[in-house]
């Protein structure tokens, strides 16, 4: 019997990731094979080796973007394909085949403009506040609603049209995701991706600096999300003495994000993120 892969493309911006970019598309082999999904690596001023690793892969087609920017990688790896729908895909997130098959086949027939699989938090090595930091986040259904947060999302055609080009602004899954309605977008019940943490509090606090900079950034244009919904639901959340625990460190590590983003120095050195766990 003949076996009908779906079409699509994979798209990763990655800069400077050559301690991740393997294992990222060692993942995407299946997928490969199939023949009929285009994979770019979009290396955007990258000083390692990310782009020389990337290059070995078969398949798998390699950008070269001189400017540091994840803008620039998005709409440079934009115009290399053809194939739709897309999935958008960070440098240090393991998709599998299956959920890559879910979510082109949900976006083929123009029912869903954008959708993402399900992930899960794999904390393994992170410190205790860090670990009760995600399980209270994990616990939060808002979180596992939206677009953001997986590192991994796709748009079909009809829904790259609302898009048009991403424009420069940190955090390209949260501004995608308000661009959908809630009938027009869809949390897939596939095998999750996973999406490696933090492991030490300062490396938490960098990327929710950023989040929360980048957050703040996109409310000031189109008006801002419900933090009161959010705390609703952390609340609602707490079952017992462990629940209250984690709870009260989310609040406390989402209050000192938040502050630092706002208030603390608008010119950085350089991309915050997570190295801990590449």
């Amino acid at each position: 019997m003949t076996v009908t892969h779906p079409s699509g493309a994979v798209i990763i911006p990655a800069h400077n990731e050559a301690g991740v970019i393997s294992r990222t598309l060692e993942a995407l082999s299946e997928v490969i094979a199939w023949g009929t999904v285009d994979v770019v690596v979009a290396c955007n001023g990258c000083k390692d080796a990310t782009e020389a690793i990337a290059s070995r892969y078969g398949g798998v087609q390699v950008l070269h973007v001189p400017e540091a920017s994840k803008t620039a990688a998005l709409n440079a790896a934009d115009q290399a394909t053809q194939r739709w729908p897309r999935v958008y895909l960070d440098a240090d997130i393991e998709v599998s085949a299956p959920a890559l098959h879910a979510v082109f086949v949900a976006l083929e027939d123009g029912t869903l403009l954008a959708a993402r699989p399900a992930f899960r938090y794999d904390t393994e090595g992170a410190s205790v506040l860090v670990r009760s930091y995600y399980r209270a986040r994990s616990r939060i259904p808002g979180n596992a609603e939206a677009l953001w947060g997986a590192g991994a999302y796709g748009l079909s055609f009809s829904g790259h049209e609302r898009l048009g080009s991403f424009p420069p602004l940190t955090g390209d899954d949260y501004y995608v995701d308000r661009l959908f309605s809630a009938h027009e977008k869809a949390v897939l019940a596939t095998v999750p991706v996973v999406v490696r943490t933090p492991r030490t509090c300062k490396a938490l606090m960098s990327v929710l600096r950023r989040t929360y900079r980048g957050n703040a950034e996109q409310d000031r244009v189109s008006g801002g999300a419900s933090t009161a919904r959010t705390v609703r639901q952390l609340l609602a959340s707490v079952r017992g003495p462990l629940s209250v625990f984690d709870a009260a460190v989310y609040v406390v590590f989402a209050g000192a994000g938040r502050r630092r983003a706002l208030f603390g120095p608008q010119t950085l050195p350089g991309w915050e993120r997570d190295d801990t766990s590449r």
